[in-house]
């Protein structure tokens, strides 16, 4: 009889010790944590997990009537391999952003293509950066996906590029963050206007800045079939963590750019921040995600990367998917070095079931 006990009770998951920061646990109806054991339970939690981003981004505006994009052609930039087009758009009522649109040449018409939003990093030059503008020879993947025969689109993170002078004082989010998750998926939302495009086949790729905010836009755009992220994470216990020196080490964060909450609702120690980065990925079950995290990244340190990647793997092994969960560890600092750029190139292929053209990739 105790035996059986014991095997009625594994089999309940009754006098298991539950921790809230179990990916497979959620909060249910009474607020008492429940292990995730269907889909249907799984859903619940990714909702919750959205919330608590939304806790310090703010609300993700609704995307009930949006009004029509109003695209504008600005210059046209013929290639070889592509027309680059330099585009503006309205995402909402007086609201605008600036992108570069590159459509590939020389394609089956009758055939539609897969697309990809790029995500430039930080700094002054925005979209530009992701065109091969870079210092940095390693930061043109919007160019060498368009190669590759994908539609691609890259927008101006606000502040940066054409964007550079975004008032964030006046407009209606509560983080820049939010802004740009907003701008990205009206980005999708354009992609897929474009009788062009397969809108059953379309990812992100960010790296740095953009490597987190694909995380993010791919967290609430379901379309996103496949993300991939070059040194944009880490658990934030591992983020700036300086013996002696963390009273304020999530500072970097609050900008009014990313998320000013910090510093006014939540502490810069990163005590009470509301979500964690393996959340973020687990949000992104049972699609494909992919992560550059460079062993000497001074920004994102991969110790806490492979803490976050054994913690969001049990999600996608709970979903069946373990194999869409990939992340390399190269031996480089906050780059995303050619060989693991084709990694990465070819597993999104993979996802989106696309036959590359050649490329050149230095």
């Amino acid at each position: 009889m105790k035996v059986f006990l014991i095997i009625i009770i594994s089999l309940l998951g009754w006098g298991q010790a539950l921790n809230s920061d179990d990916l497979l646990t959620y909060t249910d109806s009474k607020g008492k944590l429940k292990p995730v054991n269907t889909k249907d339970q799984w859903q619940l939690k990714r909702h919750q997990i959205l919330d608590s981003m939304q806790a310090i981004m703010g609300p993700l505006p609704s995307r009930m009537n949006l009004p029509d994009l109003k695209v504008t052609v600005k210059d046209s930039l013929t290639t070889d391999k592509y027309i680059r087009y330099l585009i503006v758009f309205a995402p909402a009522v007086n609201e605008d952003v600036t992108c570069y649109l590159y459509v590939p040449t020389g394609v089956d018409k009758t055939k539609k293509l897969p697309a990809m939003l790029v995500l430039h990093g930080t700094g002054a030059l925005g979209k530009r950066l992701v065109d091969g503008e870079s210092t940095n020879r390693n930061r043109a993947q919007a160019k060498e996906l368009a190669e590759r025969g994908y539609v691609v689109i890259a927008p101006d993170y606000p502040s940066m590029g054409e964007q550079k002078d975004y008032d964030f004082q006046k407009d209606r989010y509560t983080s820049g963050t939010m802004k740009a998750i907003f701008n990205h998926m009206r980005c999708v939302d354009l992609l897929e206007t474009m009788d062009i495009v397969d809108p059953n086949r379309i990812g992100a790729l960010g790296h740095s800045l953009g490597g987190h905010n694909s995380m993010f836009v791919g967290a609430f755009d379901e379309r996103l079939k496949v993300i991939v992220s070059s040194c944009g994470w880490t658990p934030m216990s591992y983020y700036n963590v300086k013996e002696g020196e963390n009273i304020d080490r999530l500072k970097p964060w609050a900008q009014e750019r990313y998320m000013p909450l910090l510093g006014k609702k939540y502490s810069f120690n990163g005590e009470d921040f509301p979500f964690d980065f393996d959340e973020v990925i687990a949000t992104l079950a049972p699609r494909a995600f992919f992560s550059n995290s460079p062993i000497h990244d001074s920004n994102f340190d991969y110790k806490g990367v492979k803490v976050g990647i054994s913690s969001a793997s049990k999600v996608f092994d709970f979903l069946n998917v373990p194999n869409n969960l990939q992340v390399r560890y190269p031996n480089a600092q906050h780059d995303f070095p050619t060989d693991v750029r084709k990694e990465a190139y070819a597993f999104i292929d993979k996802v989106l079931l696309h036959a590359p053209r050649e490329s050149v990739i230095e």
